[in-house]
């Protein structure tokens, strides 16, 4: 394990601690400028992870959710989301998580995600394979569609584009099953060996970097929908077990 990933585990258990103390408690809710809650449990959680990576990393750059950006030029540059999931946090329901990521030189290289009330913690580093819990994690071998679990997220882009939203509705009657776990949680399953698929159209890249990282070290292939590498920019998904899974359903979507 890297000094990196320590610091980002130390980080996101640091973060766990505050996330849990408001959790069970009471706070105020304030609504952004694009109309998503804020609390004070992620804007204190940011400022502390904040902290705690650029006391081990000063020359870093850092991009959070609440606090924006931070020496982007740097070579290494951390992507946060300190609450990821803060609608399910303000309505008291666990879908939500802490989202740690790392880029060297625009490349995703390492991630964390966290999630407090589910008790698990998924964490990768290039090169050196996936983790959930301290166990080491791995995509299923499943190899058609037919046989395949796919899970949906926010599809609001694919729903307002007919000929996408069809070809969606055709993958879905190909596919064993159909399940929307969401947020953080498909990911777990994905890198687990749990599900096979997801598709999302509406995400931002702080809440999908450091699952990237999991799935891809996991074994399995994570793009956008048009099958592009991620970059700050990103804001869809396509992520399944193997490249030939993401192939089939990439030219089943056409996105």
């Amino acid at each position: 394990m890297t000094p990196f990933l320590k610091t980002a585990i130390e980080a996101a258990e640091a973060a766990q601690k505050i996330i849990k103390k408001y959790y069970a408690g009471d706070f105020e809710v304030e609504i952004k400028p694009d109309d998503s809650p804020v609390t004070i449990a992620d804007i204190e959680t940011e400022k502390t992870i904040k902290k705690i990576i650029l006391d081990a990393f000063p020359d870093h750059g850092f991009f959070g959710e609440e606090t924006g950006k931070v020496n982007e030029d740097a070579e290494y540059n951390w992507l946060i989301d300190p609450i990821d999931g803060t609608k399910s946090f303000v309505r008291r329901y666990p879908f939500f998580s802490t989202q740690i990521a790392l880029m060297k030189d625009g490349e995703l290289i390492l991630g964390v995600s966290n999630s407090p009330e589910f008790n698990e913690m998924a964490y990768a580093e290039k090169g050196q394979g996936a983790w959930l819990n301290g166990k080491k994690i791995s995509v299923s071998d499943i190899d058609t569609l037919k046989l395949s679990s796919l899970s949906t997220g926010n599809l609001g882009t694919i729903a307002s584009k007919p000929q996408q939203w069809n070809n969606l509705g055709k993958l879905i009657q190909n596919v064993h099953r159909i399940r929307g776990y969401g947020d953080f949680y498909h990911y777990h399953l994905l890198a687990s060996g749990k599900i096979d698929i997801i598709v999302e159209s509406d995400v931002n890249i702080l809440d999908i970097a450091a699952l990237a990282v999991i799935v891809r070290e996991a074994g399995g292939m994570f793009t956008d929908l048009s099958g592009n590498e991620l970059s700050l920019d990103t804001t869809t998904v396509l992520a399944a077990n193997s490249s030939e899974m993401h192939a089939k359903v990439f030219a089943d979507l056409d996105y």
